[in-house]
């Protein structure tokens, strides 16, 4: 179930190419604790996880899957991260519906529902988690390229999957959309991408007013340094990667995947544009 047995808090330094490949990492990422116990809180639900190759969308996904859900897993191009995903998800007896597909681009966003849907009949959940990242010192250094790329891939997605998935979606169904630390106290690396993040937290707040009344609820997760693909992807030294948090080390996706599961089930009915925060222990406002 790919386990580590501690969860370290300096890393051996080594370099991956975007958006990153999780089975090249060391050490490997922990998605899900040996001693998790499922107790169908997700029961016949469908859900549509974007990056769930990996990191915390693959932790959501074999989360998911313990909980009694089946699985539709877009992701970018990292197959061999997505194939070993579907055979653990095919070990709990749930279906993993494959999706190869670059979000950037509208009608590849709605072909992913469509392609959910045609599999399965229906869509519960859209777990909108998918973001790209490219660290820069100084603003002069991201150009246009880069800021529309960041943009296209980080939040466009979640405007177009989202209009595709309430086409379906019916009282009780639930958005769920991952934003980051960086969205609350900023970046100075990382300006682009944590731009896009604000713009996340702003996006689900004002769909979860719009709609409330149709008892459709979207939340969202925030998490800090966790230790997934598009660390090692972005970051020449990731030696140091976490240890400036309060518990002085990065966490696992394993220690972000429940969270998902708490707001796509009955046990967050009454929380709604809201967002959890996982990371370390920084106290962050909002």
């Amino acid at each position: 179930m790919r386990i580590i047995m501690k969860k370290p808090s300096k890393f051996p330094a080594q370099k991956l190419s975007q958006p990153g490949e999780e089975h090249k990492m060391n050490p490997q990422p922990e998605l899900i604790r040996a001693n998790y116990k499922g107790s169908e809180k997700l029961k016949n639900k469908i859900a549509l996880v974007t990056g769930g190759d990996s990191g915390i969308g693959g932790s959501t996904v074999l989360h998911f899957a313990k909980e009694g859900a089946d699985i539709a897993l877009v992701y970018l191009k990292e197959t061999t991260d997505a194939k070993n995903i579907k055979k653990l998800v095919e070990k709990e007896g749930r279906k993993c519906l494959l999706i190869k597909m670059d979000l950037k681009q509208e009608a590849n966003c709605n072909a992913s529902i469509e392609a959910c849907v045609k599999e399965y009949g229906h869509i519960n959940i859209l777990v909108n988690n998918a973001a790209m990242q490219f660290p820069k010192d100084s603003l002069t250094e991201i150009n246009k390229q880069q800021l529309h790329k960041t943009f296209e891939t980080n939040i466009y997605p979640f405007f177009y999957l989202t209009r595709a998935a309430l086409k379906y979606f019916k009282k009780g169904d639930v958005v769920i959309n991952t934003s980051s630390v960086t969205a609350y106290r900023g970046s100075e690396h990382l300006i682009d991408y944590a731009s896009t993040k604000g713009a996340i937290v702003s996006f689900t707040r004002s769909l979860s007013a719009q709609l409330a009344k149709k008892g459709i609820r979207v939340n969202g997760v925030a998490p800090g340094p966790i230790w997934t693909p598009l660390i090692p992807a972005s970051f020449d030294d990731v030696t140091d990667f976490g240890q400036d948090t309060p518990m002085g080390r990065a966490g696992q996706p394993s220690e972000v995947g429940p969270a998902y599961v708490f707001l796509a089930c009955e046990d967050s009915s009454y929380i709604t544009g809201q967002f959890i925060h996982i990371n370390g222990g920084e106290i962050i406002g909002g």
